[in-house]
């Protein structure tokens, strides 16, 4: 499939430009290429199965204008695909394959999703608008007002003596990069403890409220304690952030706007149904797992993100 991607691809642009300018008067809408055990295959299927090799250009050409444009060996290995598909297809009926209560499932399976998939297509999509993504851009991104944004380093220990130990070390003029790479431990340590630019709400309250009290160049003066543990913190810089411009939120916007469509579809197809649920509550945990120690949290995330 390919070499026929390659074919397609190159002889895309001609072979539209060769077009005559109208089909024929009388053409076929849907000719038949090739018959299997008498069952007709049809253009529209051999074009079905091969529409991931064509280019766009050709993707909406009329079939039978199509088939006029490909060139023979192209056409001949798309029919042999569509005649392999339907000649494994025959043959597998006739073993019974597709009354195999196991594949029964897997086809009803993918045809429910398959009628999901359409109906939530034919709910949503038409909702997606670019004046809808463009509204909501207006109503949460356009106005809000800059925010406060602070770039931080910081050396992260498990016990207060530690920080202490280290606050003087750097007191006596030792590089924070140089005590944060051989002394700290948690996420940023690998780039000397420097966490990249915050805003106040992405950081624990401990944390963000010391890093903002402090300016450019400032560390901070005694350890500062959070649920990971003890930190010594040196602001880098410190700046005020304006919103995205539409063209940087277009696409969360849209995914955001995607999913509340898809919700506020789900809500409208709940209520033209009677749903009882008749699944009994979940029973309470064993007697025996009373009282047992839960497994090891794993390792922490950004030492001080929340």
């Amino acid at each position: 499939m390919r070499y026929i991607a390659a074919i397609l691809l190159c002889m895309a642009g001609p072979a539209l430009a060769q077009a005559p300018a109208a089909p024929p008067a009388t053409p076929p809408a849907d000719p038949v290429v090739a018959t299997v055990e008498g069952e007709p295959v049809r253009l529209s299927e051999v074009l079905a199965g091969a529409a991931e090799v064509l280019p766009p250009d050709l993707r909406n050409v009329p079939p039978d204008l199509l088939m006029t444009m490909l060139p023979p060996p192209v056409m001949q290995q798309l029919v042999d695909r569509a005649i392999n598909d339907r000649a494994i297809i025959i043959v597998a009926r006739r073993q019974g394959i597709d009354r195999d209560p196991e594949i029964r499932a897997r086809i009803e399976r993918a045809e429910r999703q398959e009628i999901t998939q359409a109906l939530l297509r034919r709910e949503v999509l038409p909702r997606l608008t670019d004046e809808a993504v463009r509204a909501r851009y207006d109503r949460e991104y356009a106005n809000r007002p800059a925010e406060e944004e602070v770039r931080a380093r910081h050396i992260l220990v498990p016990t207060e003596a530690e920080a202490r130990t280290l606050l003087a070390e750097l007191g006596r003029g030792t590089a924070f990069e140089e005590v944060s790479r051989r002394a700290g431990t948690g996420a940023g340590q690998r780039e000397a403890g420097d966490l990249g630019w915050f805003k106040r709400g992405d950081m624990v309250p401990e944390f963000a409220n010391a890093a903002f009290a402090m300016q450019a160049g400032q560390t901070s003066t005694a350890p500062v304690r959070t649920q990971f543990g003890w930190h010594i913190i040196r602001v880098e810089e410190r700046r005020r952030s304006a919103g995205p411009s539409f063209d940087e939120a277009r696409e969360t916007i849209r995914e955001q706007l995607l999913q509340d469509e898809v919700n506020a579809a789900l809500t409208r197809i709940r209520a033209q149904v009677n749903v009882q649920v008749t699944a009994p509550a979940a029973p309470p945990a064993p007697a025996l797992l009373q009282g047992a120690q839960p497994p090891a949290p794993p390792p922490a995330p950004s030492p001080a993100r929340r």
